[in-house]
């Protein structure tokens, strides 16, 4: 049990180690839910200042280290780049299960009220999921 301790320790140094530390008013951080459509599923990621994030999905439990630009690009968009670290196993609202070292990019356009968001393939908006609305109080 000492064993499992110590590295849960070290897995947890090493998520924030590698992570980006985002200024305290970065609009990704706090909790964001995405209720999908035809389904009573729903996805919560909370973004944490140090860059890391966890995910719940359906039965899915998540974590993952990412980057996000510090400011949007000239069309509006934030870059988002995020690996997964730590995951239960178990299937997400669409079924699947995540697979520990994926690596996703995607780009985020924030609505100018801060209070949701969508996920993009690309920088236009004819590939995006969401919205995602900001959980009130989930401010960091």
């Amino acid at each position: 049990m000492q064993r499992f301790l110590v590295a849960a320790a070290l897995l947890s140094v090493s998520i924030v180690a590698n992570a980006q530390s985002l200024r305290p008013d970065h609009p990704i951080i706090g909790s964001w839910k995405l209720t999908l459509p035809n389904s009573s599923c729903y996805e919560v990621y909370l973004f944490r200042a140090n860059g890391t994030t966890l995910v719940t999905s359906g039965e899915d439990i998540g974590e993952s280290e990412f980057t996000v630009s510090d400011q949007p690009s000239p069309k509006g968009f934030y870059k988002w780049v995020d690996r997964i670290v730590k995951d239960n196993g178990k299937k997400d609202c669409v079924g699947e299960t995540m697979v520990i070292g994926d690596v996703v990019t995607k780009y985020l356009r924030f609505k100018p009220s801060g209070d949701m968001f969508l996920i993009c393939d690309t920088e236009d908006l004819k590939s995006c999921i969401g919205p995602l609305v900001k959980v009130k109080g989930s401010d960091a």
